[in-house]
């Protein structure tokens, strides 16, 4: 198997890339950049503006939160087998981020700004819209699932104030 279709099988196990092509496969990896990160070293910083999304090609992250008193805790540890990616909203809007990544291990990772997201889709619309629906996917069931997370906080808290 050569390199190209190595890297192409590699990026469609990615589910937020799954149902591309080959070919925009290929056209996509050509604006993405590899990037290594030394275990310890911050990724994304919860707060700061979002310019990227990542691919974790290899190594372990991860993903911290900061409570309203300052206290960060680990809300998820994600590894290169999950094919995961992280920081998708930065491709949508340039909000702050909602979370601190930091490499657990060694990582590398494929990135994607926004603005090379941008001409991506000005020069290959139709897969920009497939993985525009990909990502809104994605990011629609992190919702759904915070939102039962909350429900289930919302019932155990009425549970306990009704309780004393």
């Amino acid at each position: 198997m050569g390199q190209n279709q190595e890297m192409i099988s590699g990026l469609k196990t990615f589910p937020l890339l799954s149902r591309l092509s080959d070919d925009k496969l290929v056209c996509l990896a050509d604006v993405m950049r590899e990037e290594t990160f030394p275990a310890g070293e911050t990724i994304l910083r919860e707060g700061e503006t979002g310019d990227a999304m990542y691919l974790l090609l290899s190594g372990s992250v991860d993903v911290l939160k900061t409570t309203p008193y300052g206290d960060s805790y680990i809300a998820a540890s994600l590894e290169d087998s999950y094919h995961c990616s992280f920081g998708e909203m930065a491709l949508i809007d340039s909000g702050t981020r909602s979370a601190t990544v930091r490499a657990r291990t060694e990582c590398r990772t494929l990135s994607l700004s926004a603005e090379a997201f941008r001409t991506f889709c000005r020069e290959h619309p139709e897969t920009g819209v497939e993985l525009l629906l990909s990502i809104s996917a994605s990011l629609v069931r992190s919702l759904r699932m915070e939102n039962d997370n909350l429900r289930i906080v919302y019932q155990a808290l009425i549970e306990e104030v009704e309780s004393n």
